[in-house]
């Protein structure tokens, strides 16, 4: 499926938009959403950490792995594998502002860190890296945004070695008969779209070769996420023009959608 909107207007938006979501979603640049349990309670920050360990155990990224980081965004969460597993990791991005942030944050970590990471400004749908280069590849809210979804499939299955582990979560679209609201708040305001649902998603993967070891239905999660965002945003507009406002009508918006199966939200544990 091929988007209406383009790479170029996903690189424009979120350009513009990292200093915005900075100032209120994480200061440190994690902008990925949160995995709730008992011990994160509505800490928004703590389930965003509990799902980046979650996804750790579950491919089973050990201080051996080669990790390819499919949207690695300011660099959050492939610092954060690094200092916490002592793995080797190559984040990519179409965002140039988020990639300049990911490499200067480089700079102030310890050398033993440094020489395990490195970022590059590249499209999900044409890796520059050879055949079967990583033990590894993980993704957290990217692949919605790319505009030829089976080729950044194709492009992370080739660049996997035999046996290799991917694990990513994404948005999904649970029906495709969607409510105008739900078109406007969610997939004009992020421009994207997308064919798969929960199961199609599996669908495709299956298509692309990958062997479906898990796959989990994170809706629930994702709307305590965005209800907790909403207030963030609302607490952040005191004192401040309505942009702050807007964001957090946009994300009751979001969470209403979730209500409705306009949107939803999925984790996919595949081999190759």
């Amino acid at each position: 499926m091929r988007s209406q909107f383009t790479e170029q207007d996903t690189e424009a938006f979120y350009d513009a938009e990292d200093e915005l979501y900075r100032s209120f979603w994480d200061q440190e640049g994690s902008l990925h959403w949160g995995l709730f349990d008992q011990n994160t309670g509505e800490d928004f920050l703590e389930a965003c950490i509990n799902l980046n360990r979650v996804m750790a155990q579950k491919a089973g990224i050990g201080s051996s792995a080669r990790v390819l980081d499919l949207g690695c965004g300011n660099g959050n969460t492939a610092t954060w594998l690094c200092k916490s597993i002592g793995c080797q990791i190559s984040g990519i991005d179409l965002s140039g502002v988020r990639i300049s942030n990911a490499l200067a944050a480089v700079q102030a970590l310890p050398q033993e860190f440094r020489t395990l990471l490195s970022f590059q400004k590249v499209s999900a749908t044409d890796l520059p890296f050879d055949d079967d280069c990583f033990t590894h590849a993980w993704s957290q809210a990217t692949i919605y945004h790319v505009h030829e979804k089976k080729q950044a499939l194709k492009q992370v299955y080739r660049t996997l070695e035999p046996n290799g582990i991917f694990i990513f979560d994404d948005l999904i679209k649970p029906k495709q008969d969607i409510s105008q609201a739900a078109q406007q708040y969610v997939y004009e305001r992020l421009l994207f779209d997308t064919p798969f649902s929960f199961s199609t998603y599996q669908d495709a993967l299956k298509d692309v070769g990958f062997k479906v070891l898990e796959a989990q239905d994170l809706s629930e999660h994702l709307k305590r996420s965005y209800r907790c965002l909403s207030q963030m945003a609302l607490n952040r507009s005191e004192g401040y023009d309505d942009k702050f406002r807007q964001l957090s009508f946009a994300y009751q918006q979001m969470v209403q959608a979730i209500e409705n199966q306009d949107l939803g939200w999925a984790m996919y544990l595949c081999q190759k």
